[in-house]
């Protein structure tokens, strides 16, 4: 059994943050839920508390920040075809910036498989031609964020890279992972191409008493 927490959670009305949120109080840890809109959260629980604040602010966000040992982000942010997509880099920008105000340093964010501009050229054609083309403009600035969190010295940051996501519950599969940007079978080529939204937030509540991908990004699937 982990040691009970204080975590602040960013995204947790997005799909896999009510996963997250759920999960983390089914194990005994106290949420701050940080929300845009706290109607959107359907959770009552007394291990449980619900705040708005803007997200791309660091003065918003610092009294949300203060006292908890651990941030946890499953923000997205929609891909945009006109203009570059900025929300990832910009909301980043300031939970590093409030997490130094109030000495908080623990950190663990999810962005995607093939954030890296050229990690999809192992993948099946309809992803490499269809799929990550529609995207590119989120795993761009998914990697902007990666890059940022990489240049930083005193966040213990954890970027996980899920593979696709499907809105299903955790499973008790077991992972498998990879320090890059998707996980590569024995030939090399990726393996499997989605994940339950569950088993990911299974699997970035798992890192909150190990030390073993801190200051890396973590390329996640399941067995």
């Amino acid at each position: 059994m982990s040691a009970r927490m204080k975590i602040a959670v960013l995204g947790a009305t997005g799909q896999t943050g009510q996963y997250l949120v759920h999960q983390a109080l089914q194990q005994g840890h106290n949420v701050t839920a940080i929300v845009r809109n706290p109607g959107k959260l359907m959770v009552v629980h007394d291990k449980l508390k619900v705040v708005e604040a803007d997200i791309f602010s660091e003065d918003s966000l610092k009294p949300h920040f203060k006292g908890q040992d651990v941030i946890m982000s499953c923000l997205g942010f929609p891909t945009s075809l006109v203009s570059g997509v900025t929300g990832y880099t910009k909301s980043m920008n300031a939970m590093v910036s409030a997490m130094r105000g109030v000495r908080v340093n623990r950190l663990i964010t999810m962005t995607s498989w093939y954030t890296e501009p050229n990690s999809g050229a192992q993948s099946s054609y309809l992803i490499r031609f269809l799929l990550l083309p529609m995207i590119r403009s989120v795993l761009t600035n998914m990697y902007e964020m990666e890059h940022f969190l990489m240049k930083t010295k005193d966040i213990n940051w954890t970027v996980v890279r899920p593979p696709g996501l499907k809105n299903l519950p955790a499973t008790a599969q077991e992972f498998l992972t990879h320090e890059g940007y998707f996980v590569p079978g024995s030939n090399g080529h990726p393996v499997g191409s989605t994940v339950a939204r569950g088993d990911v937030a299974r699997f970035m509540l798992s890192l909150l008493n190990s030390n073993a991908w801190v200051k890396k990004g973590v390329a996640i699937t399941t067995k």
